[in-house]
């Protein structure tokens, strides 16, 4: 069956993503900031709000833990978007190529429910998406396998004629488990290399 359609992931395939480009602005110290990253807003915390946990629920928590270190913790939820630099180089032309061309566009992100509300009004990019299943809001995470199945099932696609994009090869495995075709992204010329090569460019 010739594919279709592209399913992409978002951070590290569309944008850049890193809460050391907020934090370096408020932490002058190198250490420190190594420690604050290691240890206060860590990235498995972090990870709570892409699998649906409330952010006041987090921050609370994490508040209660590190007192010391309310302002910057408080500073992760309010001022978000500023971890996320800019789009990764050559993604957005390529859907954009893609768009251009007829080629239904989707999205699963592992993406918490309050950060996405932030960041979702600002990119225009996804305008030209069909649909985003969000992980926070649906309270499912890739690579569980019942993203992959609820995705299918609303999107309404055929996945023997999707090609799931992730920087993750475990997301792109648990795809290829649904019965997608996966692509583990490196670059944005990579990609369309192989966009081309299967025919959707």
């Amino acid at each position: 069956m010739p594919l279709t359609t592209a399913i992409f992931d978002v951070g590290h395939v569309l944008f850049e993503w890193d809460p050391r480009f907020l934090f370096a602005k408020l932490i002058d110290d190198p250490e420190e900031l190594d420690w604050f990253q290691g240890n206060v807003v860590t990235g498995d915390w972090h990870f709570e709000a892409d699998s649906g946990r409330p952010l006041a629920v987090m921050l609370e928590e994490r508040i209660a833990l590190f007192p010391a270190h309310e302002a910057m913790i408080r500073a992760y939820a309010e001022r978000w978007t500023e971890t996320v630099p800019g789009p990764v180089p050559g993604s957005h032309a390529i859907v954009r190529e893609l768009d251009e061309r007829g080629v239904p566009l989707f999205a699963i992100t592992n993406f918490g429910h309050e950060f996405w509300a932030m960041f979702r009004p600002e990119q225009p990019i996804f305008d030209l998406f069909e649909d985003i299943l969000v992980s926070g809001t649906e309270k499912l995470v890739k690579p569980d396998a019942a993203i992959y199945a609820l995705a299918i099932k609303r999107f309404a696609v055929d996945p023997d004629a999707c090609l799931f994009i992730d920087d993750r090869i475990e997301n792109v495995r648990g795809a290829q488990a649904a019965g997608m075709h996966g692509h583990v992204f490196k670059d944005a010329e990579t990609l369309k290399a192989e966009l081309e090569a299967v025919g959707l460019l």
